[in-house]
């Protein structure tokens, strides 16, 4: 009976021991996620002479356990940003002339630097893979409104001088790819590509916007 009683205490201390182990070796699931981001980017075909500066900071939360598909194994994420530093560099302001028969107008468009903040309250991301991975790729999809100190794309200037038919509110709506790089396991490098829209939905006289930018994003991360 001793025998046994000390075989049945051996195995309890080895599954212990075992059990201690895998807890060590196992990263804490990740559930939140924040940090600053800085992005820099330029506009495409007709707004190829825009370019984009951009920082903020980003949270998120995941909100989902892990999903086994495959090639699709991961988590689903819900996040939001503000960006507090938001720029716009445009041509210079410039003038056409317009040809109406006999009669030729001179008209005034302007340009230059414009400066706003930025909001972005939905994010829907999905993280691919498991967590003790080094490199975690993701796909997002998100959007927001985008408030500029002067109405925004440049247009005609109405006769007080400032651009006619836009507005100071834009929406930015958009999809990224990118991966965290983790250095620690819960800090990560961050590194996306973002491909954005950016339009008034008409809330000025005209709405030329932007019809799509591309932008190189870098972020860290404190993860908990």
């Amino acid at each position: 009976m001793l025998k046994n009683k000390k075989h049945i205490l051996a195995i309890v201390l080895v599954a212990v021991f075992a059990a201690s182990i895998v807890r060590a070796e196992t990263p804490a699931p990740r559930k939140w996620e924040y940090g600053p981001f800085v992005n820099y980017g330029n506009g495409v075909g007709d707004r190829s002479d825009y370019h984009f500066v951009w920082a903020g900071f980003q949270a998120g939360r995941v909100i989902s356990p892990m999903v086994h598909a495959g090639p699709f194994t991961g988590r689903f994420e819900f996040g939001a940003n503000v960006m507090p530093f938001w720029q716009a560099y445009t041509p210079s302001p410039y003038t056409k002339v317009v040809t109406n028969g006999d009669t030729q107008t001179v008209e005034q468009y302007g340009g230059g630097t414009f400066r706003g903040v930025s909001l972005t309250p939905v994010i829907f991301r999905w993280n691919f893979g498991r967590e003790d991975r080094r490199v975690l790729p993701w796909f997002q999809a998100q959007g927001g409104v985008i408030y500029t100190t002067h109405k925004f794309p440049p247009d005609l200037e109405v006769p007080h001088g400032t651009p006619g038919g836009t507005s100071v509110f834009n929406f930015r709506s958009g999809a990224a790819v990118g991966w965290h790089y983790f250095t620690q396991p819960q800090r990560s490098i961050d590194f996306s590509v973002n491909a954005e829209h950016i339009s008034s939905a008409s809330l000025g006289d005209r709405n030329p916007g932007v019809n799509a930018t591309v932008q190189v994003q870098v972020g860290y991360t404190w993860w908990k």
